[in-house]
């Protein structure tokens, strides 16, 4: 079923959070995984075990205080993405018509298939370092039941068009090592990855996900 690119409107609102807040909640799991997954990680949970076990004698207490350490990392991943949703709804998600369609330099789009919002961009102005001027690309989400039909691929173009038609030399983004279809997204789309950074608080930085930061230039003359 085909889908269309439009500008947000309010009585989307409603749709747009709960598909913002599921799909931002649904990477925990990924990037718990990825924790799990870091020799790191199961060095010090072996670690922990086999000292506890010596001094104990006993499976039972070192047993539990790996299912401690495991509820701990997990408890670490969720937050990271927690912080992330929390943020968002208490700043521009709050109000989308006033931070992105009354603003100028700035605008949201939803997806819509059959009369339902299943995507959603938002995109607002970014100041580069060098003093270029940039569109930052946010807020990109797509339903679970409509993915992988193109819909991501084309709301990551509205905002690089938008950025074309503002004189903007490019669209720059933040995403997570746990968004793993977001960031290959991107680069198939033609981003680059700049660099990576860690999450500001010790709890998200303990969840081992770093901040991938990406930048798309457009080409003088055209793309």
């Amino acid at each position: 079923m085909g889908h269309i690119i439009r500008i947000y409107k309010d009585s989307d609102y409603e749709s747009v959070i709960d598909l913002y807040v599921s799909g931002v909640m649904e990477n925990a799991p990924v990037a718990f995984k990825q924790l799990l997954g870091f020799p790191s990680t199961q060095l010090l949970l072996a670690v922990g075990f086999l000292l506890s076990l010596a001094a104990t004698g006993s499976i039972l207490l070192p047993t539990c205080i790996v299912l401690c350490a495991l509820a701990f990392l997990w408890w670490c991943c969720r937050d990271f993405f927690c912080f992330y949703v929390t943020n968002a709804l208490v700043t521009d998600m709050r109000d989308i018509r006033k931070h992105y369609i009354e603003m100028d330099g700035h605008c949201f789009w939803v997806a819509e298939s059959a009369g339902e919002v299943v995507g959603m961009v938002a995109a607002l102005p970014f100041l580069h370092p060098g003093g270029e001027k940039y569109v930052e690309l946010k807020r990109m989400s797509v339903a679970k039941s409509h993915r992988g039909m193109g819909i991501a691929k084309d709301l990551c173009r509205t905002s690089i068009d938008f950025a074309c038609k503002r004189g903007c030399d490019g669209v720059v983004l933040t995403t997570s090592t746990g968004q793993v279809g977001g960031w290959n997204l991107y680069e198939k789309t033609g981003f680059i990855r700049t660099h990576s950074s860690s999450p500001p608080n010790w709890s998200t930085r303990l969840s081992g996900i770093k901040l991938l930061h990406y930048q798309y230039n457009i080409k003088r003359g055209g793309q």
